[in-house]
């Protein structure tokens, strides 16, 4: 019995898998530097984007620009149908003539009136009733021309421009479509002035806000670069908070460089800001 016990004892020993070996690594103890650092998610987002929109209602008749076109200040980016207001105009055209028309024969009237009564050959009555035409089409005047000037203006509104230089990030409509100004001007266009700049608004907790400060560094990821973190610095701390399911967050801006414009708007960011250093 002890020998079939030691000869199994032996094949276990003599034919068993061999243990893999342990392995050590070997690093020099240095000093380094401990970070505490506050983490947010945030957008990004361009330091300045315009909306451009439209005062007036019409149909779009032609569109100058489109999704990613560079713009200048002024550049015509769209215009709207003017039939109507050409119309209008030359409706207020003819209003002002025929105003000036009565301004001019009441005018007339009234100095023969003030000839007659200097001369008791008229009525004092009468020359009051000449007087008061006069200064009623003298009025009208400037009432027909202010209606002028307005409908010039609407006028000049159906050719849209770009208030400043920048890329077009969106555009909301179509050539064809009817656009409806009433209480509220309609977006058209959204336009960034400046890509190379960006910035990314990120919401702090309230627990974390008071260690943010204008000025620290902050580093962030995007998921469409994973292995690539960029860095920028706190540009303002908002004081604006929201409250999402009792939960109080305040609105941190990221000020960053994008020379390469690999940073696009509404890009996700998820942010780290460094509040600590030992």
């Amino acid at each position: 019995m002890l020998a079939v016990i030691a000869g199994c004892v032996g094949a276990f020993y003599k034919y068993r898998t061999p243990a893999e070996g342990v392995k050590i690594s070997r690093l020099t103890v240095a000093r380094g530097d401990i970070i505490e650092s506050v983490g947010a998610t945030g957008t990004l987002q361009a330091v300045k984007t315009v909306q451009v929109g439209s005062q007036v209602s019409g149909n779009i008749k032609a569109l100058y620009a489109d999704f990613n076109t560079p713009v200048t200040k002024g550049q015509l980016v769209a215009e709207l149908d003017p039939t109507s207001f050409e119309a209008a105009v030359d409706q207020r055209r003819a209003d002002v003539m025929q105003a000036e028309v009565r301004y001019a024969n009441a005018r007339t009237q009234l100095a023969r009136q003030e000839q007659l009564l200097a001369k008791q050959l008229v009525s004092q009555s009468e020359y009051d009733q000449a007087k008061a035409d006069f200064d009623a089409f003298s009025a009208q005047i400037g009432q027909v021309k202010a209606a002028l000037l307005q409908a010039e203006t609407n006028l000049g509104y159906t050719k849209i421009r770009s208030p400043i230089d920048g890329v077009v990030v969106d555009r909301q409509y179509d050539i064809g479509q009817t656009v409806a100004a009433s209480f509220q001007a309609p977006t058209l266009f959204t336009i960034a002035q400046d890509l190379t700049k960006m910035q990314v608004q990120a919401d702090v907790d309230q627990s974390d806000i008071g260690r943010i400060r204008v000025g620290q560094s902050a580093r962030f990821t995007v998921d469409a670069y994973p292995d690539e973190e960029f860095v920028g610095a706190i540009t303002q701390v908002r004081l604006n908070a929201t409250v999402n399911q009792n939960v109080v967050t305040y609105p941190v801006i990221v000020g960053v460089e994008n020379v390469e414009l690999k940073l696009r708007p509404k890009m996700t960011a998820d942010l780290s800001v460094e509040v600590d250093r030992v």
